[in-house]
């Protein structure tokens, strides 16, 4: 009988693309994968220590799983790993805990599945060194996300990244080209170009824009998405290629985290209000009908009435489509960490609430736009009342209600009106060919 192995992964795109490639592996060990919270044999959580909120998931998850698994072999890895061995080797049931430069091998320093009285820890600092990644991510999604670069340089105040993921480093090109095909191959649609600083991708002389233009070549290909990207990171050769390119997205997030000049001085970020304003501004002449989406940070030491007054006057201005907005979370050994002038939680839960409610608007005034257009959707899922679910190259969610079974097909919808959320419609002949690109008058 096979052995069970189950995974579960706390946090970001990234982690979730490296989870993918333990499904690929533990696969080809024999495993047979059940799904999280089911009895298993074996457990392997990925973590994320970007905030508290995050490390308690990760804790929930291990008692979890103690509970229905109390014999488990339990390999704790990731960021938390990396950043708090010592709490997570005080928890029950833990076994082995592995940082990040070794986090791709986790299952090579599994010999057995044997608990063990105390937890092995195999940490280090993870090297400057160009990498390649064994396998190929398993995604039931339509969309697949290629890890494409790691770490980061930048040492924003408030991030613990860097002493989570190291320095930046690179994937190599033929690797990820591989690994790219393979996920092509097994019919993914799209490809999400993914990685902690994807903009600071350099191997071999090689940069992002090489990457894009060598996918875009590969047999099959339909999409390629930038996930997120630094606004410094991007350059004008990229929007240009973004601009007269049929399978790159016209699609870009770009986190601001503050729209005040104080505020990102304390942060550490790399621009002002004015040129991130510029970056933005000039993406939208070059790509006439881009989505463009950001990142807010609320609650940062020092951000008092006036300068949160001053980042609502700015994602106001910019054409922005929506917004994620985060809590600041202090983290240990962050300059931040000793900044004075703390915000009091209910008031980070108030401004948190009044830029959601700026988001949701801006994203439904964007959806507006496309009434009466033809869209190409990716559609991925059938909801419970019937409606099938995909995703424009512009990131606009589009529903249409039929019987036939769409799931990863591409095809065209004639967008009708706005249901909650999402943008409705009806489909358009048997046409699977990507629109020509709208352009979209304000």
């Amino acid at each position: 009988m096979k052995q069970r192995a189950s995974l579960h992964t706390v946090g970001c795109r990234l982690n979730q693309s490296e989870t993918a490639i333990f499904f690929h592996q533990l696969q080809a060990s024999g495993f047979q994968l059940v799904p999280f919270g089911e009895p298993t044999d074996l457990f392997i959580l990925n973590t994320c220590s970007v905030t508290h909120s995050a490390e308690a998931d990760c804790r929930r998850a291990i008692r979890r799983t103690m509970q229905h698994s109390p014999n488990a072999f339990i390999a704790v890895t990731g960021c938390y790993a990396q950043t708090g061995a010592s709490s997570l080797g005080m928890i029950h049931g833990v076994d082995l805990i592995v940082g990040s430069q070794h986090k791709m091998t986790v299952l090579d320093l599994i010999p057995s599945l044997k608990k063990q009285n105390t937890p092995e820890i195999v940490r280090g600092h993870p090297t400057r060194d160009n990498f390649i990644i064994d396998g190929v991510g398993y995604f039931e999604s339509t969309r697949a996300t290629l890890k494409v670069q790691d770490g980061c340089d930048f040492m924003c105040s408030f991030c613990n990244i860097p002493f989570a993921r190291g320095r930046e480093r690179s994937r190599t090109m033929d690797d990820l080209l591989r690994e790219g095909q393979a996920l092509i191959d097994r019919g993914h649609k799209e490809i999400i170009i993914s990685g902690v600083n994807v903009g600071k991708y350099e191997s071999a002389g090689y940069s992002l824009l090489d990457v894009i233009r060598r996918l875009e070549k590969l047999p099959g290909i339909i999409r390629i998405r930038i996930s997120s990207i630094e606004p410094t990171t991007i350059p004008d050769a990229l929007l240009e290629h973004m601009a007269h390119s049929s399978i790159l997205c016209h699609y870009l997030h770009v986190p601001i985290q503050s729209g005040d000049d104080d505020i990102l001085r304390r942060m550490h970020r790399r621009y002002s209000v004015c040129e991130y304003k510029e970056c933005i501004e000039k993406a939208a002449r070059m790509i006439p009908g881009a989505c463009f989406g950001t990142d807010v940070m609320v609650g940062f030491p020092g951000e008092g009435e006036n300068e949160f007054a001053h980042t609502i006057d700015v994602i106001n201005a910019l054409p922005l489509s929506y917004f994620h907005v985060f809590s600041y979370s202090e983290r240990p050994g962050t300059a931040a960490g000793k900044f004075e002038e703390k915000v009091h939680p209910h008031i980070i839960k108030a401004r948190s609430k009044q830029l959601r409610t700026i988001s949701k608007t801006k994203r439904l005034a964007s959806y507006h736009r496309y009434i009466g257009e033809c869209v190409s959707v990716l559609f991925e899922q059938r909801d419970t009342a019937g409606y099938w679910t995909g995703l424009t190259d512009t990131y606009v969610r589009v529903s249409v209600r039929t019987d036939e079974d769409l799931a990863n097909k591409l095809r065209l919808v004639h967008v009708a009106g706005i249901m909650g959320d999402k943008a409705v419609g009806e489909l358009v002949g048997k046409n699977t060919k990507p629109e020509k690109r709208l352009v979209m008058v304000s």
